[in-house]
C-alpha cells in the first residue's frame, strides 16, 4: 500500500458500553442515572488496554452516563479529549423504565400489546430508519475527525446493530437474541476515502461478559437482557 493509499484509509470502532449497574432489571433506555456496574468498568479497561497501540486519534460517546463511562479510559489512554455527539444515544422505547423479562413484565399488560403491532418500523421505538441516519452521521463525523487514524464511537446495542445490518445490506428487522453486539464488543468500519469497505467485529472482553448476555443465549427467568441497551 503507498503511503497516499494508506493516508486515505480511516477506521471507526463503534463500541458498546460495558454492563450496567441494574439491580431491578429494568428496560433503562435512555434514562439518565444508569452506570457501568464493577464489571462494566472492568471490560472499559479491558477494551482501553486491547485499543492501547492502535493509532487513536479521536474518541466520542453517547451523551448517557454508561457510554461516557466506557469512553473515558480510552480517551485517557490515548491522551485525547472525550467528546460527546448526541446522534450515538440509545434507540427510543415506550417499554423504558419496565421490566421485559420471560414470564413476567410489560409484556403481560394487554395495554402494551399496542406497541407491538408492527415489528417491521418497530412500533415499540424510534423507527429502524431514523437510527440509521443519525448512526450514518456519527459514524461519518468521526471519520472526519480522525482522517488517517483511528476513532471509537461508544454507543448502544441497538443502534450499532442497525447501522451495521444496513452496511451489510441486512433487513433491519430482527431477532433481537441474534444481535452480534455483545458488551463492550466492537464493530469495526474501514473506510478508503469516504467509503466504508469492511465491516470487523470483535469481543476483547468476552471472557468478562456473563454466559446470558452473549449474543444468541437463550432468555434465563429473572435475568433480563436489557436488549438494546
Amino acid at each position: 500500500m503507498s503511503e497516499n493509499s494508506a493516508k486515505d484509509i480511516t477506521v471507526v470502532h463503534l463500541m458498546r458500553h460495558g454492563e450496567v449497574h441494574n439491580p431491578d432489571g429494568v428496560l433503562y433506555g435512555r434514562r439518565a442515572g444508569y452506570s457501568l456496574s464493577e464489571l462494566g468498568r472492568r471490560m472499559a479497561d479491558r477494551v482501553a488496554e486491547h485499543l492501547e497501540k492502535r493509532d487513536i486519534t479521536y474518541v466520542v460517546a453517547s451523551p448517557l452516563e454508561r457510554a461516557q463511562e466506557t469512553a473515558a479510559p480510552i480517551a485517557m489512554s490515548h491522551d485525547v479529549e472525550l467528546a460527546t455527539d448526541e446522534r450515538l444515544i440509545e434507540a427510543a422505547n415506550v417499554f423504558e423504565g419496565k421490566t421485559f423479562g420471560v414470564g413476567d413484565g410489560a409484556l403481560r399488560k394487554p395495554e402494551n400489546w399496542k406497541h407491538l403491532t408492527n415489528p417491521f418500523k418497530p412500533s415499540w421505538g424510534e423507527p429502524y430508519i431514523e437510527q440509521v441516519v443519525r448512526m450514518m452521521g456519527a459514524l461519518d463525523a468521526a471519520r472526519d475527525a480522525a482522517r488517517g487514524h483511528e476513532a471509537v464511537c461508544v454507543s448502544h446495542q441497538l443502534p450499532i446493530w442497525i447501522v451495521r445490518s444496513f452496511v451489510e445490506r441486512r433487513r433491519l428487522w430482527h431477532d433481537p437474541r441474534k444481535r452480534q453486539c455483545t458488551l463492550a464488543s466492537l464493530t469495526s468500519f474501514t473506510y478508503q476515502g469516504d467509503k466504508i469497505v469492511s465491516v470487523g467485529y470483535t469481543e476483547p472482553a468476552r471472557d468478562l461478559v456473563p454466559a446470558h448476555l452473549l449474543a444468541g443465549a437463550k432468555p434465563v427467568k429473572g435475568k433480563s437482557k436489557a436488549f438494546g441497551a
